[in-house]
C-alpha cells in the first residue's frame, strides 16, 4: 500500500510538472518581448519583429481552451496598447481580463454562445484593414468553440448549415472513431472561418497567430481546423471521410449535400498554399505535447526515476495502445529493456475510442482500464508497475475527470467491489470503474491543451 501511495504521488508530481512548462500565459510571456515600440515574437518555429508605430490599432481574437490564459499573457505585454479584442472559451476555462473580452461556449459539442462567440470574431476580423495588428491566440479546442455554419448563396446556391446540424456532424464524428485531422477536414469544409478563411476574413490586416498545439505532430492546419493556415486539405478527402467510416446517414442532409457537392468541383475550395491573403500572415507555435514530455521526463530524474521518453505521436485505438505500453513496461521489469529500474515510461499523442457502449469516460480512462486489463492478465510479471493516462486540458472526454490510475493496488480494489474490467470495457463505462475502484484523476481545467500524457513507473 505505501509503495502504492508514493508512486500515485510520483505520477501526479510528474504529470503536473509537464503542465507547468507549457502553462498559456508564460509561454506568451516569455515569447514576446516589447522594447520600445517594437515587438518581438520568438518561438521554436521562428520569430519576427513588428514595429507597433505602423498600426492604429492591435485587436486580440482567439478560440480554445487556453485562449483566456494566452491572452492575459498577451495583456501582461501590451497592456493599454490592445485596443479591443474577444476570445472564445470553454465553460471554466477562464482568466480575468481587462482588455478582451471573454466568451465562455460549448466543447466538444458547440453551443449557441459559440455561434455568438465567432459572430462577434468574424466582426472583428472584418472591421481590421491594413493599419490594423490582429494578434490571434489559437489553441486546441477552437474548431468546436467556433462553429460558424456555412451559409447558403442564393437559391441555386448550396443549403445552409445550422447549429444543429454542425452539433449532429459533431456527435456522429466523435463516435465513429475518426481522427482530429479527419474531424477538422470536414470542419473546415462546412464552416465559415475554419480551413483559413479566417486570414480571408481578415486580409488585409497584419496578424501575428500565436499557436498552442493539441494535434499529434503539431501540422498547423489542423490545430483549431487552421483558422489562419492555408488548407491543404479538400472536399473530396472530406467526402472521403464520411464514406470510410459510413456515416452517410448519420449526418444532417445538408452536409452530405454541401461535401458531396463540394468533392464533385461545385464549391469554392478554402484557400489553398500561395493564396495572397496569406502574404501579411505569421504563425507561431509556442508549445507541444513534446515540450510537455520533455519537462515531465526531467520531473521524473530528478525525483530518481530513469526516464525513457517513447513518443509524442501516439494514435490509435485507445485500448490498442494500452496492450503496446503495457507489453513496454512488462518487459522493462522481466526483462531489463530499455533503462534501469526504476524506471519512467513516458509518451503523448491522442488516441481515439469507438464507441460501442452506452457508458460514460474518456480516451484516457478507456487506456487506463486497458491497461488496467494487461496487468491482470500478466499476473506476477506486472508486480512493481503503476500508470497513468491524462488529458493536459483537464477533461477526459465529456467527464470531470482528467484521466486514470491502473496498478496491482487497483486491481485489488476493484476485484474486492465486483468491478468487471471486460464488462465496463464493453459498455465504454471506464468512468464508473474508476470512479468505484478510487483510482481517477481529478485537476480541474488546467487551462491548457497538448493533447495527453502517458506516464508508466516500472520498479
Amino acid at each position: 500500500m505505501a509503495e502504492a501511495t508514493h508512486a500515485r504521488q510520483d505520477l501526479e508530481a510528474i504529470f503536473r510538472a509537464g503542465l507547468r512548462r507549457v502553462d498559456p500565459r508564460e509561454l506568451v510571456t516569455a515569447g514576446l518581448k516589447l522594447e520600445g515600440g517594437r515587438l518581438t515574437a520568438r518561438s521554436e518555429t521562428g520569430s519576427i519583429t513588428l514595429d507597433l508605430g505602423e498600426f492604429r490599432r492591435i485587436v486580440v481574437l482567439g478560440a480554445g481552451k487556453a485562449s483566456a490564459s494566452m491572452a492575459a499573457g498577451l495583456e501582461e505585454v501590451l497592456g493599454e496598447r490592445i485596443s479591443e479584442g474577444v476570445v472564445v472559451v470553454k465553460y471554466g476555462h477562464t482568466e480575468a481580463l481587462r482588455h478582451v473580452r471573454l466568451i465562455e461556449a460549448g466543447h466538444p459539442i458547440p453551443d449557441e454562445r459559440g455561434v455568438g462567440g465567432a459572430e462577434a470574431v468574424a466582426e472583428l476580423a472584418r472591421r481590421a484593414d491594413e493599419r490594423t495588428l490582429v494578434v490571434n491566440l489559437i489553441s486546441g479546442g477552437g474548431s468546436a468553440l467556433l462553429p460558424a455554419p456555412f451559409r447558403g448563396e442564393g437559391p441555386e446556391g448550396p443549403p445552409g448549415i445550422s447549429l444543429e446540424d454542425k452539433q449532429a456532424t459533431t456527435r456522429a464524428l466523435l463516435a465513429c472513431g475518426a481522427t482530429i485531422q479527419e474531424i477538422n477536414g470536414i470542419r473546415k469544409h462546412i464552416s465559415g472561418l475554419k480551413g483559413g478563411r479566417l486570414a480571408e476574413l481578415l486580409y488585409p490586416a497584419r496578424s501575428l497567430n500565436l499557436i498552442l498545439s493539441d494535434v499529434v505532430g503539431d501540422p498547423l492546419d489542423a490545430i483549431a481546423s487552421g483558422l489562419t493556415v492555408a488548407d491543404e486539405s479538400t472536399f473530396a478527402q472530406a467526402w472521403a471521410t464520411v464514406q470510410r467510416y459510413g456515416i452517410e446517414d448519420r449526418l444532417p442532409a445538408g452536409v452530405v449535400e454541401i461535401l458531396r457537392r463540394g468533392a464533385a468541383g461545385e464549391l469554392p475550395e478554402t484557400p489553398k498554399p500561395g493564396a495572397p491573403v496569406f502574404e501579411r500572415v505569421t504563425n507561431l507555435l509556442l508549445g507541444t505535447n513534446f515540450t510537455a514530455l520533455g519537462a515531465a521526463a526531467r520531473k521524473a530524474e530528478e525525483i530518481g526515476y530513469t526516464p525513457v521518453v517513447l513518443s509524442s505521436r501516439l494514435v490509435g485505438e485507445a485500448r490498442e495502445v494500452a496492450k503496446v505500453l503495457a507489453a513496454v513496461a512488462i518487459d522493462l521489469r522481466a526483462l531489463g529493456l530499455l533503462a534501469r529500474r526504476p524506471a519512467c515510461l513516458l509518451a503523448g499523442g491522442e488516441t481515439t475510442v469507438t464507441l460501442r457502449g452506452k457508458g460514460l469516460g474518456g480516451r484516457n480512462q478507456e487506456l487506463a482500464l486497458s491497461f488496467l486489463q494487461q496487468l491482470a492478465e500478466a499476473g506476477g510479471a506486472a508486480a512493481g508497475i503503476f500508470f497513468l493516462s491524462a488529458a493536459t486540458d483537464g477533461n477526459d472526454g465529456p467527464t470531470d475527470a482528467a484521466g486514470a490510475f491502473a496498478s496491482g493496488e487497483v486491481l485489488r480494489r476493484s476485484r474486492a467491489s465486483g468491478l468487471s474490467i471486460e464488462g465496463s470495457l464493453a459498455a465504454n463505462d471506464s468512468y464508473h470503474f474508476h470512479e468505484a475502484a478510487g483510482s481517477l484523476l481529478k485537476t480541474g481545467p488546467t487551462n491548457t491543451n497538448v493533447c495527453d500524457l502517458q506516464l508508466c513507473l516500472v520498479f
